[in-house]
């Protein structure tokens, strides 16, 4: 019995000066929140999304993570090429990509995509299957994953979007900044061009129309341009031949930097708008231009995707992510891919949960100041409820390429300058 107490205390021993030194197992590191994005990696709106994921991780787990009742505990970010914006990829592949992040990765969440509208609406179902809580931020613009929820939100109600989609952009956006460009330099002549996705083909049909409706003559019905196109001189002749004042184009893939470059060497007389115009939202267009891209506009869907003082925290995201990765953010995707991070923290921290019943409740009631504006959720259809005011909703941005810089110009309220029109181009009578 002595030996066995005299062991006893042997042992403790060991253990206290081994503690005192360091030299037992640390305690056990509290479990990560898996975030699984599912994005297209070797595009603009893949990359930019998963960047500003993994700076919003950063930056949260710096100040000590997420808070779930009385723990906390880090975030984990899980990225896997969904390859839908590349040319004949099968949106089951995207599927794949989604089923192996809840599967095998044990995501907890799911942000980001999948980024083609086709894809997201496919993978509407297999999220509802598995009860996963996710939030759209980059590319799946189309209106139809929205009016889905409104539809059936029992089935849908783990699904939200961050990012702006068609309607709003074309309705709320667009014709308005078309209308004040009609009204400033007295243009009316409208030529579109779009890609042949979903949500370019609607958004195109859609603003022939209502432009029409406005008293604007639109040239040509909508001209449709495969993805992964490299030719577009036929139809930017066609524009200057018609007369076009202005060249509306909704295209999401790199090639519209040829597009551009084209438009500049023929000298369209013709303002180029891109309203998804993908190479000239990003910072290195310019250079990638020889400067070519000049006066063409392109909306970046939300603000902080370009330099502007929307909020408090826009320029300190931009600073944040121009640190990181030695570039300003770099388009559509970007500043939503962020702020979806954040507005999940604080729906978990409010829910005191990771059930997804219990955060879906708190996501519906999130009302926040974020980089775009306050981000509050539609509850009829969690669509993110978008303004032309930062203080009401969430902003979008467009800007035009001025002497190497993005130059914001729409909405008014976060506008750092005005519209100028190319010099070989001169305002209607």
């Amino acid at each position: 019995m002595k030996k066995k107490t005299l062991l006893l205390l042997v042992v403790a021993a060991f253990l206290a000066g081994a503690s005192m030194f360091g030299l037992t197992t640390p305690a056990r590191a509290a479990e990560p929140i898996v975030l699984g994005a599912p994005l297209s990696t070797a595009f603009l709106y893949g990359w930019d999304a998963e960047r500003a994921m993994a700076l919003a991780v950063e930056e949260i787990n710096a100040a000590g993570g997420v808070k779930v009742g009385d723990a906390k505990r880090p975030l984990k970010l899980e990225v896997i090429d969904t390859r839908d914006l590349e040319p004949g990829v099968p949106v089951s592949e995207a599927l794949m990509g989604v089923e192996k992040l809840i599967l095998e990765k044990k995501a907890d969440f799911i942000v980001g995509g999948p980024v083609r509208s086709e894809a997201a609406l496919a993978a509407m179902a297999l999220l509802s299957k598995h009860k996963k809580i996710s939030i759209l931020t980059t590319g799946a613009l189309t209106p139809k994953y929205h009016a889905m929820v409104g539809q059936n939100p029992e089935k849908f109600k783990y699904l939200f979007r961050i990012s702006g989609e068609a309607k709003w952009m074309v309705l709320g956006e667009l014709v308005p900044c078309l209308m004040d460009i009609g009204k400033q330099f007295k243009l009316d002549k409208l030529y579109i061009m779009v890609q042949d996705v979903a949500h370019a083909r609607a958004g195109g049909g859609l603003l022939k129309k209502v432009m029409s409706g406005k008293g604007w003559k639109v040239l040509a019905d909508p001209v449709i341009f495969p993805t992964g196109t490299t030719d577009f001189s036929m139809a930017l002749l066609d524009a200057k031949k018609k007369g076009a004042q202005v060249i509306l184009i909704w295209m999401d893939m790199p090639e519209t930097s040829i597009l551009l470059k084209q438009w500049y060497d023929l000298q369209v007389p013709a303002l180029p708008f891109g309203t998804i115009i993908a190479a000239a939202e990003q910072p290195g267009f310019w250079q990638a231009t020889d400067g070519k891209g000049q006066f063409c506009l392109a909306n970046v869907v939300n603000a902080g995707n370009a330099p502007s003082k929307a909020t408090d925290w826009t320029m300190k995201f931009v600073n944040a992510y121009e640190k990181k990765y030695g570039l300003e953010p770099e388009g559509y995707g970007t500043s939503s891919s962020y702020m979806a991070v954040y507005v999940l923290k604080d729906a978990i921290e409010r829910a005191g949960s990771l059930d997804p019943d219990k955060v879906v409740e708190a996501l519906k009631k999130t009302d926040l100041m974020g980089v775009y504006g306050r981000i509050r959720f539609d509850p009829k259809n969690n669509q993110i409820i978008p303004s032309l005011d930062p203080m009401e909703g969430a902003v979008g941005t467009v800007f035009q390429w001025q002497a190497g810089k993005r130059v914001v110009v729409f909405p008014p309220k976060i506008a750092t300058g005005e519209i100028l029109l190319p010099p070989w181009m001169k305002p209607g009578k």
